[in-house]
């Protein structure tokens, strides 16, 4: 028969919601890992209209300068690299919980688009990229003949 042990209010609820929130964090495209060097990658939203693809990254704390953006037939890439501050003489981080370090995301885009006419803009940490549709991928009404 095992041992008895003494109930202890809160035990293993700190190590399972550590646990639980790692494993949302990563299904969800946040990042994993803590502090410096951690992998992280940018919450993307996808949408779609009559006429244009939008993408919406997050990515806060960056210039324009350190975000890349490229487009290879239907796949989008988005990359960069967001850098940590150095410690310096009598100043020393306690806890860094910001995910630092280089990122990419690839999206395979769900229509044809013309990648040559997208336009991009990036304020308040998120970066937004347009694409109009190709003529072929934009939806078209057919008329019915009366015979």
């Amino acid at each position: 028969m095992g041992k008895l042990r003494r109930y202890e209010s809160g035990w293993g609820i700190d190590n399972l919601r550590h646990d639980v929130d790692r494993l949302f964090d990563s299904f969800f495209g946040r990042w994993s890992g803590e502090g410096y060097g951690a992998v992280w990658i940018p919450a993307i939203d996808l949408e779609e209209t009559r006429d244009a693809i939008f993408v919406r990254a997050e990515i806060p704390g960056m210039t324009k300068e350190e975000i890349k953006i490229q487009t290879v037939g239907d796949k989008l890439m988005i990359s960069g690299e967001r850098k940590h501050e150095a410690e310096e003489k009598d100043r020393h981080f306690h806890r860094v919980e910001r995910a630092y370090g280089k990122f990419q995301r690839v999206l395979q885009l769900p229509v044809e688009v013309q990648s040559d006419k997208a336009t991009a803009s990036y304020k308040d940490g998120v970066l937004q990229i347009t694409f109009p549709k190709s003529e072929k991928a934009k939806a078209r009404e057919i008329e019915i003949e009366l015979k």
